[in-house]
C-alpha cells in the first residue's frame, strides 16, 4: 500500500449502508461525517438539476435569436450589431454553464470514487473547509492561486 502523504489524512464516511468511501481532509480538519458529505453530495446534484435546466433554457434562447438573425432582412446596423451581441453572451452564458455542470458531475463522480478533496494538481488534501465553500473545486488553495497568477 502506498504511504499517503503527510498533509493528508483519511476519513471513512459512509456512502450508502453498506458502503463506505475514504475522503482527503488536511491534518488540521476534522474527518468528513455522513451528514457533511451529504450536505455536499445534495448541494452538487441541486446545482446539476438548476444547470440542466439553465442550459435548456439558454439553448431555447440562442435557437430563437439564430431565428430571428435570419429573418433579419431590412434591419440597420445597429439591430444586427445588437442582435451578434445578445447571441454571443447566449454562447457565453451555454458555455459557462456547461462548464459548471460537467464540474459538478465530475465533483459528485468523485465522492463515489473516493478521490473527493484530493487536489488534481498536486495531490494533497484540497481540505474540507474550501469544498464545503466550493464543493466543485478541483484544486488546493495553493495550487488555484498559482494557476490564477498563470492566467
Amino acid at each position: 500500500m502506498a504511504a499517503k502523504s503527510p498533509a493528508t489524512k483519511r476519513a471513512a464516511v459512509n456512502k450508502s449502508s453498506d458502503a463506505s468511501v475514504s475522503l482527503a481532509v488536511r491534518d488540521d480538519e476534522s474527518p468528513w461525517t455522513a451528514e457533511e458529505l451529504a450536505q455536499v453530495r445534495d448541494e452538487l446534484s441541486a446545482d446539476v438539476e438548476r444547470l440542466e435546466g439553465e442550459l435548456k433554457s439558454i439553448e431555447s434562447d440562442i435557437a430563437g435569436l439564430i431565428t430571428d438573425s435570419s429573418s433579419g432582412a431590412g434591419d440597420d446596423q445597429a439591430d444586427l450589431g445588437t442582435k451578434a451581441y445578445d447571441r454571443e453572451s447566449e454562447y457565453n452564458l451555454a458555455q459557462n454553464s456547461r462548464r459548471a455542470l460537467e464540474q459538478a458531475q465530475r465533483a459528485l463522480a468523485r465522492i463515489d470514487d473516493g478521490t473527493y478533496g484530493i487536489c488534481e494538481n498536486c495531490g494533497q488534501a484540497i481540505g474540507k473547509e474550501r469544498l464545503q465553500a466550493f464543493p466543485r473545486a478541483t484544486l488546493c488553495m495553493q495550487c488555484k492561486q498559482q494557476q490564477e497568477k498563470r492566467h
